[in-house]
């Protein structure tokens, strides 16, 4: 089942919901990111610099919203990324309410209730997404050798119903959930990662995480789930570079040998230090298209990034 909404979150620590989807006739994408210490946050980061240390998570609250048009569909594109105080945060089990938008567990369901502005031009973003999955999963994965960080596999396979009102739209197609949590900031044990999730024949998944240490150290993990709620390691296949990013980014994943090379379909989202793309690669036997995250702490962290990353993430406090 989905990781309750009021779990304690340490000082100095993170917890976020992670949601894709794309549309069944390939035109739309979504994603969506509850953060409880935002982890992205140029805030967040400050004030454990004047802290000289953690800070208090629940200070720093955000949901992220994204609406993609893939290939060359003409629909809407938005990004939302508004980060709250606690003042303006609520949690239950079931429950998390952050500013106006909201999701609710109601057993069976995910619910988003959603009501938020871009940046940094405003256009609203206003409507109701729905995920049923076929299994719920609970086991997490630690990410480094302490444990300090977890990711959580919770609905790998997946529906989701996009409703919208602001922008007038609506879809349904298949879709990924997530968690991760942690004890303290990512940049201060990792320099970055390669993530994708793949949906392959028979409502099964595969999930690739390739994590890089601050020392420069790496780990891989490959996994495969099915509808049932199996889950099953796969040995991670070689590494393949990607082409960089707008913004110098390197990108990377893994793909069998013997196949085509894997292709950067479409950068959904070109930043200064995380990229997300669709890719077209073949793994455990299929060729398939994959949602793929480049991530770089050590650009994140840079003065230069975090001076940019207000116009993107407004902050406010009541």
């Amino acid at each position: 089942m989905i990781p309750a909404f009021d779990t304690p979150v340490p000082a100095g620590g993170y917890r976020w919901w992670y949601l894709d989807g794309l549309s069944d006739d390939g035109h739309y994408g979504i994603t969506l990111i509850a953060f409880i210490g935002s982890v992205f946050s140029p805030y967040y980061a400050r004030a454990r610099r004047r802290a000289g240390g953690p800070a208090d998570p629940m200070a720093h609250c955000a949901l992220n919203v994204v609406l993609y048009a893939i290939g060359s569909a003409s629909g809407p594109r938005r990004w939302a990324m508004t980060e709250r105080t606690g003042s303006q945060v609520q949690r239950s089990g079931t429950q998390l309410q952050i500013g106006p938008s909201a999701l609710r567990w109601d057993g069976s369901a995910l619910q988003l209730q959603l009501d938020e502005i871009t940046a940094p031009w405003p256009q609203r973003v206003r409507g109701v997404v729905r995920v049923e999955a076929e299994a719920w999963l609970g086991q997490p994965y630690a990410l480094d050798a302490g444990g300090m960080h977890h990711w959580q596999p919770v609905a790998p396979v997946a529906r989701i119903d996009v409703d919208l009102q602001h922008p007038r739209l609506r879809w349904s197609g298949h879709a990924y959930l997530d968690a991760n949590f942690g004890a303290r900031p990512l940049e201060q044990d990792f320099a970055g990662w390669d993530w994708s999730r793949t949906a392959l024949s028979g409502g099964r998944c595969a999930v690739l995480y390739d994590v890089t240490t601050a020392q420069g150290g790496h780990s891989a993990l490959a996994l495969q789930m099915d509808r049932q709620g199996r889950v099953s390691a796969f040995p991670p296949p070689p590494t393949v570079a990607l082409p960089g990013t707008g913004w110098g980014l390197a990108r990377g994943t893994r793909s069998e040998p013997g196949a085509a090379a894997p292709r950067v379909a479409q950068t959904l989202e070109d930043g200064p230090f995380y990229a997300r793309s669709l890719l077209q690669t073949r793994l455990l036997g299929e060729s398939a298209t994959a949602v793929h995250e480049s991530l770089s702490l050590r650009r994140f962290s840079a003065p230069w990034v975090q001076a940019l990353l207000p116009f993107r993430m407004p902050r406010r406090r009541a």
